[in-house]
C-alpha cells in the first residue's frame, strides 16, 4: 500500500518513499511546557495521532520523535522579549524547573490518557540535550556559520543560497523593523542558537558556554534531537503552519549548514482551529480546555472528531453548537456500534478507511465512510470496522459486551423462532428488556443493543 502527502517544501502531494526500506523516521515539535494546554494545542497531536496510526497499518515501521521545549522558547519567535518558562514561573511564584515538571505531567496524562494518542517513542527534553547543543553550535561556528554580538552566538542566513526555501521568504524585500528590530544583527533573518543570560539577573536555567553562560536559542533543540535520535536526515518532520515561516525554516537553516545534506524529506503542517470563527485570546475569553469540554458533559472523542472533520491543512472553527453536532454522531456511532448479532456481524470487509487516510490524511473522508458503512440497515464485518476505526482514528465504539448468560438468552431465543414457539420468543424478549437489551430481528440474525 502507498501512501501519498502533501510536503510543504515541495507544494505537492507525492508518494512518501522513506530512506530506509519501510523504515519511516518521523519528528514532531512538541509542548512548550510553560502553561496549561488549550484544545488549539491539541489540533495538530490528534492529527499526527492519525498519521502514526495510518503508517503503521500501512505497514510502516515508524520510529517517532517528539521534544519537550522547557527551555529556550521565548515569548517571540524572533528571538526577543521574556523567557516563557521563565514568564510562567514568576507568574506561579515556583521555578522554572518546577513549571517544566507540572506541565509535563498535565500534557502528559492529557494526550495518552484523556485523548488516547499513541505515545511517541522518544520524548526528550531539551535540557536533557544541553551538551549536545553546544557541540552543534561548536559546529556550526567550524564551519564559518555563526557570529557573535551581546546578547549571544547568532546563526548567519547570508552564508546559505536557499534560506527561507520551506517559506518562500522574500529574503531581498525583508528589512529590519518588518519582522525584528535592529539589535546588532548582520541580517534580519539571522536567529540566536545561544543567548547570553542578562548579567544582572540569575536565571533557573542556565549552563556554561565556550561563548560565555546562558542559554540554548528555541530551534537549536529540535535540530539537535532529530539527528541525535533519527540520524542527519529524517522522513517526516510535523508541526503547525505558525512554525513555517521561523522555527522550522531554521531548523532546516541550521540542520543543512551542519550536515551538508536535506533535513526532512516531507514537511507536514496542520492548520489553526478558531473559536467562534475568531482566533483565540485571553482578551475574547475564548480559549478553552479539555477540562472545559468535559465539564459541559461531552466526550473528548466527539472533540476529536470536530478536529477530523476537518482536513489538516485547511483552517477549522470550534463552537459549543459544533462539538454538540459531532456529540450526536459519535452517539449514533456508538449506537451502531452496540449492534451484535450471531455471526452477521463477524468476517471481514474492505471498509476503505485506511485508503482513505493513505491520500494525504483524508480524515474528513474517513468520518463521512464512516458515517455510510454504520448507517447501512445491516452492516457485515461489524466487529472488524470497530477495530479499524479505534486502530487508525483512536475512537473507541464498543461498548461493554454483554453477558455469557444473555448471549445464551439471544441464542435460545433464536431457537424459539426457528420452531415458531412465539410464546417463548417473547418471553425472551421481555426477560432482556428487562436487563437493558434490545433485540430486534433481521435476515442475517437477531441485532441486539443496549438500551
Amino acid at each position: 500500500m502507498t501512501t501519498k502527502l502533501h510536503n510543504t517544501l515541495t507544494r505537492s502531494t507525492d508518494e512518501l518513499k522513506p530512506l530506509d526500506g519501510n523504515k519511516v523516521s518521523l519528528y514532531t515539535c512538541g509542548l512548550t511546557v510553560y502553561s496549561q494546554p488549550h484544545i488549539g494545542n491539541w489540533v495538530s497531536y490528534i492529527y499526527w495521532d492519525v498519521l502514526v496510526r495510518s503508517l503503521r497499518a500501512s505497514g510502516y515501521d515508524v520510529t517517532r520523535v517528539q521534544n519537550i521545549t522547557d527551555v529556550g522558547h521565548l515569548t517571540s519567535d524572533e528571538d526577543a522579549g521574556e523567557d516563557k518558562m521563565l514568564k510562567g514561573a514568576i507568574k506561579e511564584g515556583i521555578t522554572a524547573w518546577q513549571v517544566a515538571e507540572k506541565y509535563i505531567q498535565i500534557a502528559d496524562d492529557e494526550a495518552y490518557n484523556q485523548l488516547g494518542l499513541v505515545r511517541p517513542d522518544h520524548m526528550p527534553r531539551a535540557t536533557e540535550y544541553i551538551p549536545q547543543q553546544i557541540a552543534f553550535v561548536q559546529e556550526l561556528e567550524d564551519k564559518g556559520f555563526t557570529y557573535v554580538i551581546d546578547d549571544g552566538v547568532y546563526f548567519d542566513t547570508s552564508k546559505l543560497s536557499d534560506y527561507g526555501k520551506l517559506a518562500r521568504l522574500d529574503i531581498d524585500g525583508l528589512q529590519f523593523g518588518a519582522r525584528v528590530a535592529d539589535t546588532g544583527k548582520k541580517n534580519p533573518t539571522d536567529f540566536a542558537v545561544w543567548k547570553f543570560s542578562h548579567p544582572d539577573e540569575k536565571r533557573d536555567m542556565e549552563w556554561d558556554s565556550p561563548w560565555g553562560k546562558g542559554f540554548p536559542g528555541w530551534h537549536l533543540e529540535c535540530s539537535v534531537m532529530a539527528r541525535e535520535i533519527l540520524g542527519d536526515q529524517i522522513d517526516i518532520h510535523t508541526g503547525g503552519i505558525d512554525h513555517i515561516p521561523v522555527h522550522h525554516t531554521n531548523e532546516i537553516a541550521q540542520t543543512e549548514a551542519v550536515t551538508g545534506k536535506q533535513f526532512s524529506n516531507v514537511w507536514l503542517h496542520a492548520n489553526h482551529i478558531k473559536v467562534d470563527g475568531t482566533k483565540m485570546s485571553k482578551s475574547l475569553g475564548n480559549i478553552y480546555t479539555l477540562q472545559d469540554i468535559k465539564d459541559k458533559g461531552f466526550d473528548l472523542d466527539a472533540f476529536k472528531l470536530v478536529v477530523l472533520s476537518k482536513h489538516y491543512r485547511t483552517e477549522g472553527n470550534f463552537t459549543w453548537e459544533i462539538l454538540e453536532a459531532a456529540q450526536n454522531r459519535l452517539n449514533n456511532w456508538r449506537a451502531a456500534g452496540d449492534l451484535r448479532w450471531q455471526g452477521a456481524g463477524k468476517g471481514s470487509v474492505d471498509s476503505g478507511l485506511l485508503e482513505l487516510l493513505q491520500n494525504d490524511l483524508d480524515t474528513p473522508g474517513a468520518v463521512a465512510k464512516i458515517d455510510e458503512l454504520l448507517g447501512t440497515e445491516q452492516p457485515t464485518g461489524l466487529h472488524k470496522l470497530l477495530d479499524e476505526i479505534r486502530d487508525l482514528l483512536g475512537i473507541t465504539l464498543h461498548r461493554d459486551d454483554i453477558t455469557d448468560e444473555q448471549k445464551s438468552l439471544i441464542s435460545e431465543r433464536e431457537q424459539a423462532r426457528t420452531n415458531k414457539d412465539w410464546a417463548k420468543s417473547d418471553e425472551l424478549r421481555d426477560l432482556l428488556a428487562k436487563q437493558g437489551i434490545a433485540v430486534r430481528d433481521t435476515p442475517s440474525g437477531t441485532i441486539w443493543a443496549h438500551q
